[in-house]
C-alpha cells in the first residue's frame, strides 16, 4: 500500500517450512532489483508443536514485515500498480520455490525485445514485457525450465556442449523469451490466444524457427534453441498458471526425449513428466497407461558428482522405469519410475533432511497438479492430452516413511482417485518393504536355486560365502543379512560388505551377531564394533583415501562363491570397468545375484558372461518383489479401508510373502530350464521370459476388452483371480471386487494371470511359436484344458477312480508330452515328488 503519503509499501510475508536466513536474502535481492529499498524490517517467529526435531526450521511460522521505499524517480501513479502486482504474484514464490537462477535471471537480466508487439492481440496488455524492463521471475523460471530440460535431453549425447553452463548463454538471445512467450500464450487458461488452435500456433513456430535460422549462427545456440522450441511442442500439459504450485511440470509427448542414435533406449514410453524446480529436476517414465514404479531421490554430495548424475538423469529414470516393465509382468500396472536430483551445493548434513523433503513435495505436489480432477486446479490447466491419466509411486531411495505419509495425505486432500493406491509401501495401512523386506525374500529365492542350479550347495552341501554391497541399515541389504542367516545359518558367509561409510572383510566369515546387531539397530557398517570380529577381519572407514578405495573396491577384490548388488549407485560395473572383476581372467564370484537396480550395464553382463563365465540373475528377475508386493498392496487399499487393513494385516502379510516366494521361485525355475534347453546368458533368458509374458499379456489386454469377449465368458475367468489373491483378501472381500476395483485394472490383472499361467508352465519357446493372432485365443484355451488336467491331478492324489475316458485321456498325456517333460527334469528319476 501507500504508506504514510510517500512511495512506501508494507509488505507483510507468512513463510513456513523455510531455512529463514537463505530465504530473507532471497527477498532483499527480489526487492533490490525492483527499485524497492527496505527501510525497515521486523521478524517474528511462531512455534507450532514439534512434529520433527530433525527438520531445522520446520516447525514455525515466519512473519515478515518490510517496509520498502521505490528508489526511482518514475512517475508514482503509473509504476505504482504495476509494483504491487509483481509483489504480490511474484514474492511468494521468489521467497520459497524460486530455483536460484530463475531468481539470478529475473534479477539481472532484462527484456532484449518488445515481446508484445509479436503479436497483435497483445496490445492492450498491462504487464507486456518491455524492452529494457527486468524479466518476470515467471519468465524466467520457464526459461530455466526449458533449458532444464535441453541439457537433460541432450547432455548424455554431448555432455560438454550441453552443460548448464554452456547452454545458459542463449538467455542472451531474443529467441529465448520469444519461445518463453509462446509457451505462455499456448496454455494461458484464462486467454484465448490465437496460438491455442494448431493452425496459428504451428505458424508461431515457424516464425520463430525462421528467425532462428537468420539470426543465430552459432551451432550450439542454434540446437539449444530448436529443441526449446520442441520442447513447447511437445509439451501437451503443465501446472505453469495454476495457483499455488511449488514447480513447473510438463506432460510431454516421449519422443522429444529419444535418442534416434541410441539403438539400446528404443523402446518408446508410453509418457512421460518432467518437473524444474528450485534445486532440482525431476523425470517420471511410464511404458504402460497404468503403470507403477518408485521414486529415488539422488543427492549427489559434490558439484562435479550433481554436473555428471544431471547429465545422465533421463537415461537413468528411462533404464529404470524399463527395467521395471520387464519385471511388473506380474502385475496389473506396466512399469514406471520416478527419479529426483536435487543439487545439495552448500547443503549441511544437519540440513540435508529438510531438503530432500522439500523437494519431494515440490515434485509430487506439482505431479499432482497435472492429474488431480479437483475443478479449480483443472480449470487453470490447459490440456492437449485430452485424457484423465493416473500415477502409482512406491519407495525407492532416500524415501522415508514421513514422506509416504505425506504423499498419501496429500493425493487425497487434492482429491486424487484412491489416494491411499497413489504411493504403496505406507508404514501402518501398508506393506512396508524395509520392514518385511520382500524385495530381499525374492532376491534369496533366486540365489537359492542359482546356487543350487549351479552346483555351489545341494541336499548335503549348505555351506557358501557371499558378498555384499550395501549397508545392514539399508533395505534390501539389511534384510538379506537377515534372510541368509534364516534360511542357512552358518553355513551362509559373508566374506566381504560395503556400503556408504565403511566396507568390512573377513575371509572366515563376518561375525553374524554383530552384523545382524547393525541390522537390527538400523546402523550403518561404520558403527561396527571391531573387537567383536575374528583377528583376520578387516574395517576401513570412507573417512581416509585408503579406507575409500578399498569400499570402492570391494566388490571387485574380495573372492566369494556369490556377489549379491544389494545397494549402490548404476553402472558402478560398466562398459569400461568390467574386467576388474577378474584376476587373470578369473572372476571374485562366478555367481552375481543382482538386488539393487543397473549395478550392472548390459555391456558388463554381456562380457561377464561371455569372456568369464559369470552366471549373473539379472535385477529385472531378481528384485521384482518388491513391486509384486506393491501391487497387493493397492489392491488391498482399493478393497479395504485403513481399519479395515490393519484388522487382517498381521495375517494378509505373511500371506502375500509366500505368494512372492512362489512367483520368484516360478521364475528362477523357469529361467534355468531355459538355460538347459538352449544355453546362453541368464540376463537374455531374463528378457526373454518378460518379453514373453509381457507379449501375451497385451494380445490378452485386447482378448478380454468389453468389445471382444461376452460377460459370461469373462465371468468364467475370475476364478484365477481368486487364485492369485492372499487368501484374506478372498475372504474379507472377493464380494467388493467389482464393485471397487476398476473393470480396467481387473482386466488388467487378469491378462498378467494368465500370460504368466502358460509361460512359467510352457516356457517362452513354446509362447514364441505363437502367432500374435492366435496368442489370447491360446492362453484363454489354455487356461481350459489346465482345468481339466487339474481334475484328472485331483482324482489320480485323492486315490478316486479314474473313469475308462478318463484313463485314455491320461495315457494319451503321458504318450505325447511325458518324454519330453522328463528330459527337462534330468531323467524320470530327477522329477520332484
Amino acid at each position: 500500500s501507500n504508506w504514510g503519503g510517500s512511495r512506501q509499501f508494507m509488505i507483510t510475508l507468512a513463510l513456513s517450512n523455510v531455512l529463514v536466513a537463505p530465504t530473507l536474502q532471497r527477498v532483499c535481492r527480489y526487492l533490490e532489483s525492483r527499485n524497492l529499498m527496505i527501510e525497515r524490517a521486523h521478524l517474528d517467529a511462531v512455534s507450532l508443536e514439534k512434529i520433527n526435531t530433525d527438520i531445522p526450521d520446520g516447525n514455525e511460522i515466519f512473519l515478515v514485515r518490510i517496509l520498502a521505499a521505490s528508489t526511482t524517480d518514475d512517475d508514482w501513479l503509473h509504476t505504482e500498480p504495476k509494483i504491487r502486482r509483481d509483489l504480490l504474484q511474484n514474492l511468494g514464490r521468489v521467497s520459497k520455490w524460486l530455483d536460484d537462477r530463475a531468481l539470478q535471471l529475473c534479477t539481472e537480466k532484462i527484456y532484449l525485445h518488445n515481446y508484445g508487439s509479436d503479436y497483435s492481440d497483445s496490445a492492450g496488455d498491462v504487464d507486456s514485457a518491455v524492452k529494457g524492463e527486468k524479466i518476470s521471475p515467471f519468465d524466467a523460471e520457464i526459461c530455466v525450465a526449458l533449458l532444464d530440460l535441453v541439457h537433460a535431453i541432450m547432455a548424455s549425447r554431448d555432455p560438454y556442449g550441453f552443460s548448464r553452463s554452456n547452454i545458459k548463454k542463449v538467455m542472451d538471445r531474443k529467441q529465448a523469451m520469444q519461445i518463453v512467450d509462446l509457451f505462455k500464450r499456448r496454455f494461458d487458461p484464462d486467454h484465448k490466444y490465437a496460438e491455442q488452435s494448431s493452425d496459428a500456433f504451428q505458424q508461431r513456430v515457424s516464425q520463430i524457427q525462421a528467425s532462428i535460422d537468420s539470426d543465430v549462427e552459432l551451432v550450439l545456440h542454434k540446437e539449444v534453441l530448436e529443441l526449446m522450441l520442441s520442447a513447447v511442442q511437445s509439451t501437451l500439459r503443465t501446472n505453469a498458471f495454476v495457483d499455488g504450485r511449488y514447480s513447473l511440470a510438463l506432460r510431454l509427448h516421449p519422443e522429444i526425449c529419444m535418442d534416434p542414435a541410441d539403438k539400446v533406449r528404443n523402446s518408446l514410453p508410453f509418457g512421460v513428466f518432467f518437473v524444474s524446480g528450485r534445486r532440482f529436476t525431476g523425470f517420471h517414465v511410464r511404458f504402460r497407461d497404468i503403470a507403477r514404479g518408485g521414486l529415488r531421490v539422488v543427492t549427489p554430495a559434490t558439484q562435479e558428482m550433481f554436473a555428471i548424475e544431471s547429465a545422465r538423469q533421463f537415461n537413468e529414470c528411462y533404464d529404470l522405469a524399463f527395467a521395471q516393465q520387464l519385471k511388473n509382468k506380474d502385475i496389473a500396472e506396466g512399469g514406471s519410475k520416478a527419479v529426483c536430483l536435487i543439487n545439495m551445493d552448500q547443503v549441511s548434513s544437519k540440513d540435508k533432511p529438510f531438503i530432500i523433503r522439500k523437494y519431494v513435495k515440490g515434485m509430487v505436489n506439482s505431479l499432482l497438479d497435472c492429474l488431480t480432477p479437483e475443478e479449480k486446479t483443472k480449470q487453470k490447466v490447459k490440456d492437449y492430452y485430452g485424457q484423465d491419466e493416473l500415477l502409482y509411486l512406491g519407495p525407492d531411495e532416500q524415501i522415508a516413511p514421513e514422506h509416504i505419509n505425506w504423499i498419501v495425505e496429500r493425493a487425497a486432500e487434492r482429491s486424487y482417485p484412491s489416494p491411499s493406491a497413489f504411493m504403496s509401501s505406507k508404514p501402518d495401512a501398508g506393506i512396508n518393504h524395509k520392514e518385511y523386506g520382500v524385495t530381499s525374500e525374492g532376491v534369496a529365492v533366486f540365489l537359492d536355486v542359482a546356487l543350487r542350479e549351479t552346483g555351489v550347495i545341494s541336499d548335503t552341501k549348505e555351506d557358501f560365502t557371499v558378498k555384499i554391497t550395501g549397508g545392514p541399515d539399508g533395505d534390501v541389504a539389511g534384510n538379506m543379512l537377515k534372510i541368509l542367516h534364516r534360511n542357512y545359518g552358518a553355513s551362509a558367509k559373508v566374506v566381504g560388505i560395503a556400503d556408504g561409510t565403511a566396507c568390512v572383510e573377513c575371509e572366515d566369515g563376518i561375525d553374524w551377531s554383530e552384523l545382524l546387531r547393525l541390522f537390527h539397530e538400523v546402523l550403518p557398517l561404520s558403527e561396527i564394533d571391531a573387537s567383536k570380529l575374528s583377528a583376520n577381519a578387516k574395517v576401513y572407514l570412507v573417512d581416509t583415501l585408503e579406507g575409500a578405495n578399498m569400499r570402492n573396491t570391494m566388490h571387485n577384490r574380495v573372492k566369494a562363491d556369490a556377489f549379491i548388488p544389494a545397494g549402490g549407485r548404476p553402472a558402478t560395473i560398466n562398459d569400461s570397468n568390467w574386467d576388474k572383476f577378474l584376476e587373470d581372467g578369473v572372476p571374485s564370484s562366478k555367481l552375481i545375484v543382482e538386488g539393487a537396480n543397473l549395478f550392472l550395464t548390459p555391456k558388463a553382463r554381456e562380457q561377464l558372461h561371455s569372456v568369464a563365465g559369470c552366471t549373473i540373475v539379472k535385477d529385472s528377475s531378481a528384485n521384482k518383489c518388491g513391486v509384486i508386493c506393491s501391487s497387493y498392496e493397492i489392491i488391498s487399499s482399493m478393497l479395504l479401508s485403513k481399519k479395515e487393513f490393519l484388522q487382517i494385516k498381521e495375517s494378509f502379510v505373511p500371506q502375500v510373502l509366500e505368494k512372492l516366494r512362489l512367483l520368484a521361485e516360478r521364475e528362477a525355475k523357469l529361467m534355468f530350464r531355459e538355460y538347459k534347453q538352449n544355453p546362453r546368458a541368464l540376463p537374455d533368458i531374463s528378457t526373454d521370459i518378460s518379453a514373453a509374458i509381457n507379449r501375451t499379456t497385451d494380445a490378452l489386454h485386447v482378448a478380454l476388452s468389453k468389445d471382444n469377449i461376452s460377460e459370461d465368458k469373462f465371468e468364467e475367468l475370475f476364478p484365477i483371480l481368486q487364485d492369485f489373491l492372499p487368501a484374506k483378501i478372498v475372504e474379507t472381500s472377493w464380494n467388493d471386487i467389482r464393485e471397487k476395483v476398476p473393470p480396467t485394472y481387473i482386466r488388467n490383472l487378469l491378462a498378467t494371470i494368465l500370460a504368466g499361467e502358460l509361460v512359467y508352465r510352457e516356457g517362452v519357446e513354446y509362447v514364441n511359436h505363437i502367432s500374435d493372432q492366435s496368442l489370447s485365443v491360446m492362453a484363454i484355451e489354455y487356461l481350459d484344458q489346465r482345468r481339466s488336467v487339474d481334475s484328472l491331478k485331483r482324482k489320480i492324489t485323492t486315490g478316486e477312480e479314474l473313469s475308462p475316458t478318463e484313463t485314455k485321456t491320461l495315457v494319451s498325456l503321458l504318450e505325447h508330452g511325458g518324454a519330453r517333460t522328463a528330459i527337462e527334469f534330468g531323467g524320470i528319476e530327477n522329477v520332484p515328488l
